[in-house]
């Protein structure tokens, strides 16, 4: 799984780079995470526990050191909403598990198209849960990539695959990346009620500090001593992780969120490059198809949402005196 546990950015700044900049960070940030995710593949034999706590804590690292640098480490610690954090933590170390240990079962390239569900089911909470109101068309492209999602999942599932038999380690693999997607849009969904009174450095630094923690209780679940070479993988997948996050948040004080998103999805070749010559997964068309309808869907609500936001920007316009 390469999906950051994203943040809510700066306001772009487009005078200080333009958007190539952002855009070339967001790539960078994209690198940064697939790294980190073929690095805890690599580990093996690691409980997906004591991977979240490795990434979690070793990600801290290099975060707090950025800023430090930038005079804001201060700003790391001030919180008025502990337990929204420890909340966040919670849900959130819950889907770092699952998405990891989905890692552990399913190909690279796979697990992460199945994560590309998350946007679509943040969608579906914040209508169901947040009644916000979603137009036919979001509707429309959610619904699509899901279909999608099934597509992938289907030939995963043993109770459907006919006469094809499907390993039972895969089939728990997929319905554990798919609950990872589901648990990570609820995460979303508290950090979008922490962002109305927190500001970015405290969420992502409680994030990881929670995290970290709670990822601890489950020691008692079998934690093993990792060789070198695992220790290595390990610490080296939360520095990356750190490194992602903190390009993932400098990315949008450049260039519209519209405009940055779609590259999320470059994520999908890299995997599938990684996943073939590290791993030798070999892609298999009903992943194939079912991650292009997923990526498709998501672009379209990227653009659409952009096409609307200008169109708003022009009629404020006109109506400015």
């Amino acid at each position: 799984m390469t999906a950051p546990s994203a943040e809510p950015a700066a306001t772009p700044n487009h005078a200080s780079g333009g958007p190539l900049r952002g855009i070339m960070l967001k790539v960078a940030s994209v690198c940064s995470f697939v790294v980190m995710a073929t690095m805890l593949k690599a580990t093996l034999t690691i409980p997906s526990g004591q991977m979240v706590f490795f990434r979690s804590f070793f990600a801290m690292l290099p975060v707090l050191a950025f800023l430090a640098w930038r005079g804001k480490l201060t700003y790391a610690f001030r919180t008025k909403r502990p337990l929204g954090h420890v909340l966040r933590g919670l849900i959130g170390v819950s889907a770092m598990s699952l998405g990891f240990f989905a890692l552990t079962r399913l190909p690279l390239p796979e697990a992460t198209a199945i994560g590309y569900a998350a946007p679509l089911i943040i969608v579906i909470l914040s209508a169901v849960l947040l009644r916000e109101r979603v137009h036919v068309f979001r509707w429309t492209t959610v619904l699509v990539g899901l279909a999608g999602v099934l597509v992938i999942l289907w030939p995963r599932l043993t109770v459907f695959s006919g006469d094809t038999p499907v390993g039972n380690a895969e089939s728990i693999g997929a319905i554990a990346a798919l609950g990872g997607a589901i648990l990570s849009a609820f995460a979303m969904l508290q950090v979008r009620t922490l962002v109305q009174t927190e500001r970015t450095e405290a969420i992502v630094t409680y994030f990881f500090i929670s995290a970290s923690v709670i990822s601890l209780l489950t020691i008692p679940l079998g934690w093993v001593w990792p060789t070198p070479e695992q220790a290595v993988l390990l610490v080296g997948a939360g520095f990356f992780g750190g490194i992602g996050q903190l390009l993932l948040t400098s990315c949008y004080r450049y260039a519209d969120m519209s405009v940055i998103a779609p590259f999320e999805y470059t994520s999908l070749i890299l995997t599938i490059v990684i996943g073939f010559v590290i791993f030798a997964d070999v892609p298999t068309p009903t992943m194939v198809i079912g991650a292009l309808i997923i990526v498709c869907s998501g672009i379209a609500v990227i653009l659409r949402e952009r096409y609307l936001g200008l169109d708003r920007s022009k009629s404020r316009e006109a109506n400015t005196p």
